[in-house]
């Protein structure tokens, strides 16, 4: 065996922590007590370990039983992680891959890894039998796809493995497919027992009324790519970026190429050059070239559509940013899943949240009940919030970082609904509290300043604080639409920047 090889070898040979053992002897408590054709459905958050736990759990199947093993998965790359995985637990194995037309050599296998259309398309020409399976083990089992297998293995041990048991089609609950879940060490638990990297999120108010959704349920790529392309979000993005990210290794999750592209280009041109675009469309050299090119590069931004999801492993991922809303909560706690993993030069990381996706699903190391998602999954859907009642209720918080630059004003909060009122009250046109909004923001920005020019640079770092206000305002209307939103807030900005200019000749002239 070559040096290389014992390297590969040693790399693969995994540590099993306390946590993992407890689970795999309950797992395994059950394969030896329930009846052989029993379905068991095993949750573990991203980075917890799952296929180390379902490889440590094959081996020990074939050490006691004589029967074999199947391993199912829903990509290439996912067939090849889980085959060296299996080996680094002793556990001889063969992909089934597109290659592979039948079987003459099973005999000389215990365990095989497949990718369920291809297991499928062999089974269903009659061209390829695996006799005598005991266990079929179900990788990302949350995906449909496996339920045409299922007639398959009738009388065999299922173990589905999933971080998040809710089915990616509403209308075939996992709970029709297992009897029961098994649930493991939460997010806060694993942070808490140092095997993840803690998170910080920073959530920024993003208008989502103009997203359609799509016949699989979630937000359209074309009304996304509209939404996200646009000069103000392209701003947020970079601003964003720059007060939590720089200088961190960032991959930004988008919902379409579009959206990935104009990044690439909005980054380029705001002067951060260690950036590249990946998307499925990029061959598989072309995809290795720029891994490669993101894992040896520190301050490494790459900008990406849906393929790392699943599948990807870069532990050195400082920065996750959602420059996208989604519906999908296996998708939210996927995308943030590839920031998760600790290093011992790496004990947290940041979350950039720029689709509202916070405030629909909790933040990630919000405690789920997981049982009562899996038996009931419609109502856990119908209870997350929609995007009008999101905006309606989102109250941005102003960090503490911009706070600092506004220390020489006593109060710098806001209450339109109160304001508002008080108008209504006092039989005042509405718009009168944007004027004395206005008028606030102007005397924040010039108690905070020794020029002019300070000043109006202190103005434009309002942006959100001046969005968050507007559209309290906007919510109070018996109706407004979407344009005059976005007209009255451009209009803001420009009145702001006036009074700004009037308030501070008043402070000139009150000091002479």
């Amino acid at each position: 065996m070559s040096k290389k090889d014992i390297l590969l070898e040693y790399e693969e040979k995994k540590k099993l922590y306390s946590y993992q053992l407890g689970d795999i002897d309950l797992i395994f408590d059950k394969i030896e007590t329930a009846p052989h054709n029993y379905h068991l459905l095993y949750q573990l958050p991203t980075g917890g370990g799952k296929t180390v736990i379902f490889s440590e759990i094959t081996r020990r199947y074939l050490e006691k039983y004589h029967k074999k093993v199947v391993v199912l998965t829903h990509r290439i790359e996912l067939c090849k992680q889980t085959s060296k995985m299996l080996k680094g637990f002793d556990v001889k194995n063969k992909i089934i891959n597109s290659v592979v037309k039948d079987l003459p050599d099973q005999n000389d296998y215990s365990c095989f890894v497949a990718m369920v259309e291809t297991l499928k398309n062999r089974l269903n020409d009659e061209k390829l039998h695996i006799d005598n399976v005991g266990l079929l083990i179900i990788d990302e089992a949350h995906f449909n796809s496996f339920r045409k297998l299922f007639h398959a293995f009738k009388n065999t041990f299922f173990l589905g493995v999933t971080a998040t048991p809710l089915s990616s089609n509403i209308k075939l609950p996992m709970g029709e497919n297992y009897h029961e879940l098994v649930v493991g060490h939460s997010i806060a638990s694993l942070i808490g027992k140092g095997y993840l990297a803690k998170a910080t999120t920073y959530s920024y108010d993003v208008g989502l009324t103009s997203l359609k959704i799509g016949i699989n349920g979630d937000y359209t790529v074309k009304s996304s790519d509209e939404l996200y392309t646009n000069l103000a979000m392209q701003e947020k993005l970079i601003y964003a970026y720059t007060a939590h990210s720089m200088g961190k290794k960032t991959l930004i999750f988008n919902n379409g190429i579009i959206t990935s592209l104009s990044v690439l280009d909005t980054f380029r041109e705001a002067g951060f050059k260690n950036i590249k675009h990946l998307d499925n469309t990029n061959s598989n050299e072309e995809r290795k070239d720029i891994l490669k090119w993101f894992k040896d590069t520190p301050d490494a931004i790459l900008t990406s559509v849906g393929i790392l999801t699943t599948g990807f492993d870069e532990p050195t991922v400082e920065s996750i940013i959602l420059n996208r809303a989604t519906k999908s909560l296996t998708l939210y706690f996927q995308m943030i899943g590839r920031g998760s993993r600790k290093l011992p030069n790496k004990d947290a990381f940041s979350i950039i949240d720029l689709g509202n996706n916070a405030a629909r699903f909790g933040l990630w190391t919000d405690k789920l009940d997981w049982q009562h998602i899996f038996k009931y999954p419609e109502k856990y859907i119908h209870n997350l919030k929609g995007d009008v009642e999101i905006e309606m209720n989102f109250h941005y918080t102003m960090p503490e970082e911009l706070k600092a630059k506004f220390s020489n004003t006593p109060d710098i909060t806001f209450d339109v609904e109160t304001e508002y009122r008080i108008a209504l009250s006092k039989n005042l046109r509405p718009k009168v509290v944007i004027e004395k909004s206005i008028e606030h923001h102007a005397s924040m920005c010039v108690d905070n300043s020794e020029t002019l020019v300070e000043a109006k640079q202190l103005a434009n770092e309002l942006a959100e604080d001046i969005e968050s206000r507007v559209r309290h305002f906007t919510n109070c209307l018996s109706s407004s639409t979407k344009n005059y939103r976005e007209w009255l807030i451009e209009d803001y900005k420009t009145r702001l920047t006036v009074i700004i200019g009037r308030k501070f000749r008043e402070k000139i002239f009150s000091m002479d």
